[in-house]
């Protein structure tokens, strides 16, 4: 009996030495049978998730309905970005503080060094900076598609046992976005405007793909404040061009964006950036497909598109 104790005793021991002993990424992996992943806001979480499926836990940084440029941290996410086994960012200081927390370990992602884009990135001329990268690639479904291989090949490396699921999964997503391609494709062939006036400059990948022109009143930072001056031209472009609709979003205040549209006369829209869903629109059912279709119908009805 006591021979058996001591032989039970050792082989607790062996375990718990090997679970201390284990990797990040090992550990994560048994954690309940799935991998951990941390996706710093919406795109990143519902794409992990979608390519992943069930062999996967992901953790989205952003909670529902909050604008994730200036996420902080609390210290159990930063906890959380170090002991994952991928770390999904967006990089180029989209999200600095989730940049700091995920930066230099293994498994982190940042999904903009990895896209077929240019690296200097063009904004419209009402940016401050004159030039910047514009981030947000899954506003374009061609790039969204991009998004999707990437991630896919990002768990494939953290889980070698199931590449082939995640490939499979990733080609079913990367088909609705694609046949989204399609529809905005259709949808903006043969519009009477071409002029999108937006809340900030968030749209632009959106409006290069199809070709759009993106009137900012803000920057690509949503924070940025426009200069009267910026306004007046603005103004001055919505009555010569027959704007009929000024866009604003779901994240970030309207205020100034209403004062345009009343001043020139025209209505407003929501076009969702698609940055993180709310709470309702969650519970609803809401998907980056969804919001993209509904965005397009919004489009067509300000474009004038038959």
């Amino acid at each position: 009996m006591g021979e058996r104790l001591v032989v039970l005793a050792a082989a607790c021991l062996a375990s718990l030495v090997a679970a201390c002993g284990a990797t990040p990424k090992e550990a994560a992996t048994r954690a309940g049978g799935r991998l951990r992943v941390v996706a710093s806001f919406y795109p990143l979480a519902e794409t992990a998730a979608r390519v992943g499926g069930d062999r996967v836990r992901v953790e989205n940084l952003t909670p529902p309905g909050a604008e994730p440029h200036d996420l902080e941290l609390k210290a159990s996410q930063v906890a959380d970005v170090q002991d994952a086994a991928v770390v999904l960012v967006l990089g180029k200081g989209f999200q600095p503080a989730v940049e700091r927390a995920a930066g230099g370990r293994r498994g982190t992602v940042e999904l903009l060094s990895e896209l077929p884009i240019d690296q200097a990135g063009r904004v419209e001329e009402g940016s401050s900076t004159g030039k910047s990268l514009d981030p947000h690639v899954w506003l374009d479904p061609v790039l969204m598609a991009d998004v999707v291989d990437r991630v896919a090949d990002a768990l494939a490396r953290a889980d070698t046992g199931h590449p082939d699921s995640y490939r499979a999964a990733a080609e079913r997503f990367k088909a609705q976005v694609l046949a989204l391609d399609g529809r905005y494709r259709q949808g903006l062939a043969s519009c009477a405007r071409h002029e999108l006036v937006t809340s900030h400059q968030a749209f632009g990948r959106l409006a290069a793909r199809y070709g759009l022109i993106q009137r900012g009143i803000a920057g690509v930072s949503p924070d940025a404040e426009p200069d009267p001056g910026r306004l007046a031209q603005l103004g001055d472009l919505v009555r010569s061009h027959g704007v009929t609709t000024i866009f604003t979003e779901t994240l970030v205040s309207p205020k100034i964006a209403d004062t345009l549209a009343r001043s020139a006369g025209v209505r407003t829209e929501v076009l969702d950036p698609i940055e993180g869903l709310t709470r309702e629109e969650l519970a609803k059912g809401a998907t980056y497909v969804s919001v993209m279709d509904d965005n397009l119908a919004k489009l067509r009805a300000a474009l004038g598109c038959p």
